[in-house]
């Protein structure tokens, strides 16, 4: 043990192939990924000491190489006929590729309003959808569901797409969907029609996920935390801003326009981002999951059916009971598989990390909390004020009374960033709990008079901005980057599980408390409160969960700073003291520069990556405490791979990597 309390590792290592094209190490030739079993921590085997070989490949047959005793032999093989994603760029997943300019993250926030504007456009006209498309109540609704199903199938769906093929190609994709989808509602009154399209406007809800991982992979450090932030909002920012320019259009036009405006706007930001936002250069590696898109399609659409459609089958039908416990039993079946699979679209096993789960979890009871404000106050304010309680506004002012909760939201982007350098997501996150809860206590008392819901509108921006902006902080921190897509997806599905419980709770409650005037149901205040405390018991549970978040971010985990280039860099100095470095050197122990150190973690996934200073040495964050490999390669010498473990205790663990003489045997 140095004198500086780091752990220091022998010289070790063996030779491989030179260092030509392609692939981390040298290991790989250009255009062809390791197979993942070979690449796993039980394909490691160590060899005698003295074996240095190279195994020189023809016609696609496999390489091997064989490192020295403390090092790894790293078999492979070289899949041809396989549609596999390209393997990881170079650029280091810890590390943003400061390729994104000043336009970048308006650009990706604007392409995430215009998905949440296309949420919101059906809501000044939803009671009326019976008689625009001749259809029964019941029917029409689906207009809704088919919107729901298709954003939840799609969101953690097109995140891992874009984690294989491209973040920004996969954006241009959903909302090209969306845009096709807007068009076919616009020329339509027939029901079956109208359905499709609003399914194919439901796929533009992948957009918001692929911005944050874009934004993760391509912006420095000190704005990363408010660009995620404001992205993250940006759903309810679009809502907030849409509702009443929604409801003004529904009332002086004919309501085909709000498709064509959404149209519009998608065709739009498809030009800004294709002209502005550049490609991540990060790839997740191996083949997509089609079984298991599959499977989590079907679940997720078992489950969500009688979730949305439970109030008109009856909560204890046969049919909503059926389609729940098929669910469960397709959704486990859905887990068990993706456990067993070598590249599974999702992996449940960082899901299922402390930090990712409870984020998720909390989620939902954000995604209810959220919804209910959504529900109660437009109507609140547009019941006729015979009925006692009601507002008597119209439809237009209704949503300028609720469009301070979107707009608020959006101005607190900026102070999350302060927040969360200053104290970590973790914090904002219960700050922000706290002030929605707050905003549904205090609501409880303010129903009597428009100013009154517009206060608790803003009070309620303010605490959900905090909390949606901390959740993709979290969850970023807690994943590797080439699975940030997916990872940001699956919570961007918790929340759309959440309002989607949340409208169907709420819908319940309010029938159930109406009372009938001349045939018609009347929500009452009584109603109104009831879903009140509802959104306040789900922010409770929130919360707890929160609470139970680890209390401070373990130092070899990402952490966002916002403040400054100078804390960004500060921050890549203490990651470098708290992961592996030493020295680069060759055979007569002189240092190599410009060598190239990749670190693969133990299913053999890239982890991090940086080239060698002049003196030879280099330095790698750690993502998490484990088992690794260090590999290394430079021109003119022989590959080297090196297994070292990292215990996570803020220690730098030294180790020097001796690059064997460059040997070809035939």
């Amino acid at each position: 043990m140095a004198g500086t309390g780091e752990r220091h590792h022998q010289p070790h290592g063996g030779s491989g192939t030179g260092g030509g094209a392609g692939g981390v190490g040298g290991f790989e030739h250009e255009g062809h990924a390791l197979n993942r079993r070979a690449r796993a921590a039980s394909a490691f085997r160590p060899t005698s000491s003295s074996q240095r070989t190279v195994k020189k490949s023809l016609g696609g047959q496999s390489n091997g190489i064989v490192a020295s005793a403390h090092g790894v032999q790293l078999p492979r093989t070289l899949p041809f006929g396989r549609l596999e994603a390209p393997f990881m760029t170079q650029t280091t997943p810890d590390r943003p590729s400061g390729r994104a300019g000043g336009p970048v993250v308006p650009v990706l926030a604007f392409a995430g309003i215009v998905v949440a504007v296309m949420q919101t456009l059906l809501v000044p006209v939803v009671k009326d959808l019976p008689r625009l498309l001749d259809s029964a109540p019941a029917d029409a609704t689906w207009v809704l569901t088919s919107t729901l199903l298709s954003g939840a199938v799609a969101t953690p769906i097109m995140g891992r797409l874009g984690d294989l093929f491209g973040k920004r190609r996969m954006l241009v994709v959903s909302l090209a969907v969306m845009v096709v989808g807007a068009l076919v509602s616009a020329f339509t009154s027939d029901l079956l029609l109208m359905i499709a399209g609003r399914t194919l406007q439901g796929v533009a809800m992948g957009a918001i996920p692929l911005g944050i991982g874009l934004m993760r992979d391509m912006l420095p450090r000190e704005r990363l935390g408010s660009a995620m932030a404001l992205m993250s909002s940006s759903i309810g920012v679009g809502g907030g801003l849409a509702l009443p320019a929604a409801a003004l259009v529904a009332q002086h036009s004919d309501w085909h326009v709000l498709y064509l405006g959404a149209a519009g706007l998608g065709v739009l930001a498809i030009a800004l981002t294709l002209v502005l936002v550049p490609e991540s250069p990060v790839r997740a590696r191996g083949a997509f999951d089609l079984p298991g898109a599959l499977g989590l399609s079907a679940g997720l659409v078992l489950l969500l059916l009688p979730v949305s459609k439970g109030s008109d089958w009856g909560w204890t039908s046969g049919t909503t009971l059926g389609l729940a416990g098929a669910a469960a039993v397709v959704l486990l079946l859905w887990g068990v598989m993706e456990l067993r699979v070598a590249a599974p679209l999702v992996d449940l096993r960082t899901t299922a990390r402390r930090e990712v789960l409870l984020t998720n979890l909390a989620s939902i009871m954000i995604g209810v909390s959220f919804f209910v404000v959504s529900l109660v106050l437009p109507q609140l304010l547009q019941l006729p004020a015979e009925t006692g309680h009601g507002l008597g506004q119209s439809m237009v002012v209704a949503g300028l009374c609720v469009a301070p909760l979107g707009l608020t939201m959006m101005f607190t982007a900026p102070l999350y960033a302060r927040l969360s350098a200053r104290y970590g997501p973790r914090t904002t996150l219960i700050l922000g709990l706290l002030v929605i809860g707050a905003g549904y206590g205090g609501g409880l008392g303010l129903m009597d008079a428009a100013w009154q819901t517009v206060v608790t509108s803003v009070v309620l921006g303010a605490g959900i901005g905090l909390a949606y902006s901390s959740l993709p902080a979290l969850i970023v921190g807690a994943v590797p980057a080439s699975e940030t897509g997916a990872a940001n997806g699956l919570n961007t599905l918790m929340r759309s599980i959440g309002t989607s419980v949340s409208s169907a709770v709420v819908g319940m409650v309010l029938a159930n408390t109406a009372d009938t005037a001349g045939g018609v149901a009347v929500p009452t205040m009584h109603g109104f409160r009831l879903s009140f405390l509802i959104a306040a018991a789900a922010v409770a549970v929130g919360l707890a969960l929160a609470l139970a978040l680890p209390a401070r971010r373990p130092p070899e985990r990402l952490r966002l700073r916002a403040s400054s280039e100078e804390e960004a860099n500060l921050e890549r100095a203490r990651e470098a003291l708290q992961g592996f470095g030493g020295r680069v050197l060759d055979a007569s122990g002189a240092p190599v520069a410009r060598a190239r150190v990749t670190l693969l973690d133990r299913h053999g996934r890239r982890a991090g990556a940086t080239v060698s200073a002049a003196d030879g040495t280099y330095a790698l964050a750690v993502p998490a405490p484990g088992p690794y490999v260090l590999a290394a390669r430079a021109p003119g010498h022989g590959p080297l791979a090196s297994a070292a473990t990292h215990t996570g205790d803020g220690d730098r663990v030294d180790v020097d990597l001796a690059l064997p003489p460059e040997t070809v045997t035939a």
